[in-house]
């Protein structure tokens, strides 16, 4: 291993024993592998359905269809009929009634509560045992949900293959699927190959609507998804899937969650055969966040918009359990992600949240966020590696367009040395619209990018705009071509800082971190301000000091301590602004530079070490500013800012140490010094005396 590894390794220890995700998991289960992929994504039949579910309040359908277009109303009407003979009254019992693969289950129009699975558990269904999730919900097997399918779902599809679930009336609102929040999910299906839903809503759960888990082959079509404690959709370990014009709402978490897709592209470049999962022609808004992807692996993204949640998009290596991190190969174009602001934690500060889901106010626009996350964002990348986001509209944003730090391995809970810098590289941004919407008006963004500074060959687009930090390697023509990327294996500590703060955040606990403006912070409360003006005070006592009692009688090193000075107030007036863009941090980094450097100079001739260092600080700072401001040096496996810190450290001390000196301890000075002056004889010098 070459050195810079075994420095980072200590490096990332260090971060990971500090940067412990939240105790609360985004999502918990049992352990899966990925199905072989010998599935395909099934396609919607059409024709007479083979089992029908309706309601037996006629004149209550009649009043739902009434405004259906003819042809419509009078096929509703033909099922229905069919219904009331051979027909069922609750989906599960349809469900149930499958009997070969291949089968058409119709809901015509309707409130579906499902009440023969919403009594708690009883007899041996109480005493099942299982391993508890954070949440308090037992880990169940496939075996034990067969044996209660209510235990969790109001709706338990298990082990049916190439099912597929069709509402029949004009749009997904006609068909309603309501938990009211008694379950854990309201449809389930689990190892169920093939599944085909489409064009109804399921709704209000205490953690999500549709989720699909262990399938090869799944399309959720035309479906609404909403307020639910956790996610709208939630798709876990299936491969061959596809949602498509679906839409929702009101999640604590995610609207859209394909977490552990398929790992079929693990060690592939830019360049994939095909990918698990499509997402096209949806919309997700209003949630904590759009789209979330925890090992969302090989996941595409296109033609969907993701608008008004806490961030747009989100994929992550943050949590462990699940299978395929770090997370790899997720491809995002042509996406409109836009104005996703919201402030939803204020429901957590106000007690809102701790009130049983029923009485929240989901349904009034309340959301409680489940996981902590930059508001203001649109794109989020925290720890993942050959992904593509070319193409999309992203603006309005009050943070950032896009996001993008690192995870060291630690926290999924991987131990080993070599996989702790394996996130995040090889992210491409290119092509993407930002600060303008498709109309072409001005909606400009924030920052267009935050990142933490570590990754192997990350590129961006010429045109991004304001940026922390301002120097942005720039992306080849080609997917292929990364002389322009990254090669940081390590992030700069000051952002490293602020993420471990901003971190420990617990919805259950209400914990909100002090210090992180995610969370409201301003002013003198979000910590990057307070790091930078404790820096600054800590460095102006010291320095003003050693001036007064070293430098104050040199011309140019009062000069170059007033530039320091002015370095450190203009590198606090950068805190103030939170993202810190733009070129001032590195104007700040260039003044307190030349300070060092000038002091240095200067001081080499009476303490040559301490001068020495001061110099190798102050040229260490101007690279910082370089780097930072005009070309990110790619031949630095670390930032100058992480040696720069170290050595600071030391200089304080030493500086102390030498301010401290009484002046009599001092060296004599060089008499080749040209600030020597030529001192009249003492009155007991041996010299003549005229008589």
């Amino acid at each position: 291993m070459p050195w810079t590894r075994r420095l980072l390794a200590v490096l990332v220890a260090l971060c990971a024993a500090l940067l412990i995700a939240p105790p609360a998991q985004a999502h918990e289960e049992r352990p899966v592998t990925f199905p072989d992929g010998s599935g395909s994504v099934p396609t919607y039949r059409d024709g007479p359905p083979d089992l029908v579910v309706c309601k037996d309040d006629k004149a209550d359908f009649e009043r739902r269809i009434s405004g259906f277009p003819a042809d419509l109303r009078k096929e509703n009407l033909d099922l229905f009929e069919r219904c009331q003979d051979k027909g069922f009254r609750h989906l599960q019992a349809a469900v149930d009634a499958v009997d070969k693969p291949g089968m058409n289950i119709a809901i015509l129009p309707g409130l579906y509560e499902e009440e023969p699975s919403r009594p708690k558990p009883t007899g041996a269904c109480t005493k099942l045992k299982a391993k508890d999730s954070a949440l308090g919900y037992q880990i169940l097997s496939f075996a034990q949900q067969k044996q209660c399918p209510h235990n969790q779902n109001l709706v338990a599809i298990l082990g049916k293959k190439d099912l597929q679930i069709e509402g029949t009336g004009q749009s997904r609102l006609d068909v309603v699927i309501d938990a009211k929040y008694s379950k854990l999910n309201a449809i389930r299906a689990d190892e169920s190959d093939g599944i085909y839903f489409k064009n109804f809503t399921a709704q209000r759960t205490t953690f999500n609507s549709l989720y699909v888990l262990a399938g090869d082959g799944f399309v959720i079509d035309d479906v609404l998804t909403r307020w639910n404690d956790e996610y709208g959709f939630l798709t876990f370990a299936s491969d061959h899937g596809l949602y498509k014009n679906c839409e929702s709402y009101g999640n604590g978490d995610s609207g859209i969650y394909p977490g552990s897709a398929s790992n079929i592209n693990d060690g592939r470049g830019y360049d994939v055969p095909r990918h698990s999962i499509e997402i096209t022609g949806c919309r997700s808004h209003h949630n904590m966040v759009g789209y979330s992807g925890t090992a969302g692996d090989s996941v595409w993204v296109h033609d969907s918009e993701f608008d008004h949640n806490m961030g747009g998009a989100s994929m992550d290596s943050a949590f462990p359990g699940h299978p395929g991190l770090p997370q790899n190969h997720a491809k995002f174009e042509r996406n409109d992600i836009h104005d996703n602001n919201a402030d939803y934690y204020k429901y957590i500060a106000d007690g809102t949240c701790k009130k049983d889901p029923v009485d929240r106010g989901y349904e009034d626009g309340v959301v409680c966020p489940q996981i902590s996350m930059p508001p203001g964002t649109g794109i989020i990348t925290a720890g993942g590696n050959w992904n593509l986001y070319e193409n999309n509209w992203v603006y309005g944003h009050d943070r950032a367009a896009f996001f993008l730090s690192a995870v060291p391995a630690f926290i999924r809970g991987e131990s080993a040395w070599s996989k702790q810098a394996d996130t995040s590289h090889h992210n491409r941004y290119a092509g993407n619209k930002l600060g303008v919407d498709k109309q072409g008006k001005a909606r400009p963004n924030a920052t267009d990018v935050w990142w933490d500074g570590q990754g192997k060959s990350n590129c961006w687009q010429g045109s991004a705009g304001a940026s922390t930090p301002r120097a942005l390697p720039e992306c080849g023509a080609e997917r292929g071509d990364v002389s322009g990327g990254s090669a940081r294996l390590a992030g700069e500590p000051s952002k490293l800082a602020a993420l471990l703060v901003c971190a420990d955040y617990d919805a259950r606990a209400a914990r909100l971190p002090a210090g992180c403006d995610w969370y409201g912070a301003t002013g003198i409360e979000r910590i990057e301000l307070q790091i930078a003006l404790g820096i600054a005070v800590v460095l102006t006592l010291v320095g003003g000091v050693l001036w007064w009692r070293r430098l104050r009688t040199h011309r140019w090193a009062t000069v170059a301590c007033a530039a320091g000075l002015v370095g450190l107030v203009l590198d606090v007036a950068g805190a103030t602004q939170g993202l810190q863009s733009g070129y001032l941090p590195a104007v700040a980094l260039l003044l307190v530079g030349a300070w060092w450097v000038g002091a240095g100079v200067v001081l080499r001739r009476e303490r040559p070490w301490f001068g020495w260092v001061t110099v190798a600080l102050g040229v260490l700072t101007l690279l910082d500013a370089f780097d930072k401001a005009v070309v990110m040096l790619p031949w630095l496996p670390l930032g100058p800012a992480w040696i720069r810190g170290l050595l600071g450290v030391v200089w304080v001390i030493w500086a102390v140490v030498v301010a401290a000196v009484r002046e009599g301890a001092e060296p004599e000075p060089s008499p080749s010094s040209e600030e020597d002056e030529e001192q009249p004889p003492s009155a007991d010098s041996d010299a003549e005396v005229p008589a």
